[in-house]
C-alpha cells in the first residue's frame, strides 16, 4: 500500500536556470538546495504540486528515491 506521507528525495536538472522559487512554494517541497542547473529536495505526500512547479521548464534528468522519516528515527529512538 502506498504511504500518502511517504518522503522522497527528489532530485531534477535542468537546460537552464531552475524555477526555484516555484518548487519551494509547491506543496509538501521542502528542504530545497539549487547548484547550478540542478535541484534537489524533499517532497512529502504526492509529487504532482512538484511537477506542475515545474512546468514550462525543460528537465533532462530526473530521479526520486525514498528518504527516512526522521520521526520514525525519533520513534526508534523511544523504542530502545
Amino acid at each position: 500500500m502506498f504511504n500518502n506521507q511517504a518522503i522522497r528525495r527528489v532530485e531534477a536538472t535542468f537546460v537552464a536556470t531552475p524555477p526555484t522559487r516555484q518548487i519551494e512554494r509547491a506543496s509538501g517541497v521542502s528542504d530545497v538546495e539549487a547548484d547550478g542547473y540542478t535541484i534537489r529536495c524533499l517532497v512529502r505526500g504526492s509529487v504532482q504540486p512538484f511537477l506542475e512547479a515545474l512546468r514550462g521548464y525543460e528537465v533532462i534528468s530526473l530521479s526520486s528515491i525514498p528518504a527516512l522519516d526522521p520521526t520514525h528515527l525519533e520513534r526508534q529512538g523511544e523504542d530502545h
